[in-house]
């Protein structure tokens, strides 16, 4: 059988198309509009690895420090003084298995996966990503992709804010800075989970959406100071952009702060002062560094699968438009979690 020149080309060109993938790339540090859809390599598994097909993904603080290159501490972290050495963005994963490394034993082709992948060098805006397997977990049968994408990242840092760092009890009081966002969101549903009575902290225009996530209290920050009202057993700060210490008055004797997210200064000042908080004072100041593992992603699925946490969805954008989603979220104003879906 011949075979024409023209079909020999079409065939080269199909298998080429098919190495190649759409992703988010950056090249320099900057403000949303570095950040351009392109081609790219697909990435093929290394023996340990998952080639997941990505579903959908989410945005977090983080990406958008990293696209900036500040603070500049994350430039130490993530490598890239002058340039990024992370080309494409993006923790939060909830896709099909496409292929798997020899040596992976928890995965099948086809399974369908969710996971935070920071820890495994990004790449989550991406039609691909290739991971660990101990990245990833297998999605709840009754949730999207989109839901399951929105989860993992904020989700891991509120479990780990409120049950390592917080050491919640069932019947304590907690109060919640910064409740509608992502992590402060799931740090609600959590500690209500725990058993604890919740208070969340919000403005205006969110105090609904803060009491739909099941808080026992909710107050407006533009009409009543949370730091003069409690005390609290456990105050979780996922929005902290004024001092620690105006909110020591609101802990009980022996009650803990923990600071998730907000300003660079406030969190140099308490990864400073909490030694010397404790030592002076009968409280524990406390700054989250958050530890993505396995364990906890199967704790925080077990809490989705039960509907004991439910990540609110404020908007959602398509790959091409993850520099908008950035730039959406970089304003503060979002409402639980912004999803990028392909």
């Amino acid at each position: 059988m011949q075979v024409s020149k023209n079909t020999l080309a079409t065939v080269e060109e199909s298998e080429s198309a098919s190495s190649r993938m759409k992703a988010i790339v950056q090249d320099e540090y900057g403000a949303s509009d570095v950040l351009r859809l392109a081609d790219v390599d697909r990435p093929v598994p290394q023996d340990n690895q998952v080639l997941v097909r990505v579903h959908a993904s989410s945005v977090n603080a983080g990406d958008w420090h990293l696209m900036r290159g500040t603070p500049f501490l994350i430039r130490l972290m993530f490598g890239g003084i002058a340039k990024p050495k992370l080309k494409t963005l993006g923790s939060d994963v909830a896709g099909r298995v496409e292929a798997v490394g020899k040596d992976v034993t928890q995965f099948q082709v086809g399974a369908e996966v969710f996971g935070d992948v920071s820890e495994c060098g990004f790449g989550a805006f991406a039609e691909y990503v290739c991971v660990p397997e101990t990245a990833l977990m297998l999605k709840p049968d009754n949730t999207s992709f989109e839901v399951a994408a929105a989860v993992p990242a904020a989700a891991l840092a509120a479990l780990q804010s409120v049950r390592d760092y917080g050491q919640i009890q069932s019947g304590q009081k907690v109060l919640v800075h910064g409740a509608s966002g992502g992590v402060g969101s799931f740090a609600v549903q959590i500690a209500k989970a725990f058993g604890a009575e919740v208070t969340g902290v919000c403005s205006t225009a969110k105090v609904d959406m803060v009491r739909s996530l099941n808080a026992d209290h909710v107050i407006d920050y533009t009409q009543t100071d949370c730091t003069q009202t409690g005390p609290y057993d456990l105050i979780i700060d996922a929005a902290a952009y004024r001092s620690v210490y105006d909110f020591l008055p609101a802990l009980k004797p022996q009650g803990t702060y923990v600071m998730v997210g907000g300003s660079t200064a406030r969190f140099f000042q308490v990864m400073f002062l909490s030694p010397w908080i404790a030592k002076t004072r009968q409280y524990t100041v406390k700054c989250l560094a958050a530890k993505p593992n396995q364990d906890d992603l199967t704790t925080i699925r077990d809490l989705v699968a039960t509907g004991k946490i439910t990540p609110f969805i404020d908007r959602r954008y398509p790959l091409s438009d993850v520099p908008d989603a950035i730039r959406y979220v970089e304003q503060r104003q979002v409402k639980g979690k912004v999803v990028i879906t392909l």
